[in-house]
């Protein structure tokens, strides 16, 4: 498995400090260690006795919280002043950040408490939360207990399936990547529709005939 020689390597050197340093440096975009197989290795070697379960995940734990909380908190102070500042010259209006910030409200904290489980969207949504300033309070209400979710599944997994860990963590991480396939095609395809029907021209001169 890629990077697996690194992880153990690693563990073996630095033991818990794996997760409390290599869970934000994956929430940060570098997955060095990568999240989902860091956290299912810990699960199996707290199945092996080499590490304690209970500080295990607690470290996990704080780790993930510390990475999203980084990438939060870099967008919230630096993102959002350079959008604000340079936006005109990416062709960002304040109006469309004010239209992201509603749209957000509608259906983004639902993708923020699910946000860990799918790479890519953990390393990108805290700069965009912050950059968009959802309030502090709402961004830990929603990303806070979705790490302890993504923790404790991954955790599982190592713990619960010992030797047979690999093969039970490549099944999952493969439905996974299908699961948010379809969620990412039916939330294009409702994107879609809603658009068409706002912007349908027949719709626009049948009501400004009545």
């Amino acid at each position: 498995m890629k990077f697996m020689e690194l992880i153990e390597q690693l563990f073996a050197d630095y033991g818990y400090w794996v997760l409390l340093i290599g869970l934000p440096l994956d929430a940060i975009a570098l997955p060095i260690p990568p999240g989902n197989t860091t956290l299912t290795y810990t699960g199996f070697l707290s199945f092996k006795g080499v590490l304690s379960w209970l500080p295990a995940i607690g470290a996990a734990y704080a780790g993930a919280v510390l990475g999203m909380t980084a990438t939060y908190a870099l967008g919230y102070k630096l993102g959002a002043p350079l959008v604000e500042r340079y936006g005109k010259w990416l062709f960002i209006k304040p109006e469309s950040l004010e239209k992201t910030r509603q749209s957000y409200r509608k259906y983004g904290n639902k993708l923020l408490l699910i946000s860990y489980f799918v790479p890519g969207i953990r390393q990108f949504i805290g700069y965009f939360v912050g950059i968009i300033r959802i309030p502090y309070r709402t961004f830990a209400l929603y990303a806070y207990p979705g790490a302890l979710m993504w923790v404790m599944a991954f955790f599982a997994i190592g713990y619960v399936f010992g030797e047979q860990w690999e093969e039970v963590f490549l099944l999952v991480e493969k439905y996974l990547k299908y699961l948010f396939i379809v969620l990412g095609i039916a939330v294009a395809v409702f994107a879609l529709v809603k658009w068409g029907t706002r912007f349908n021209p027949s719709k626009q001169v049948d009501n400004g005939t009545e």
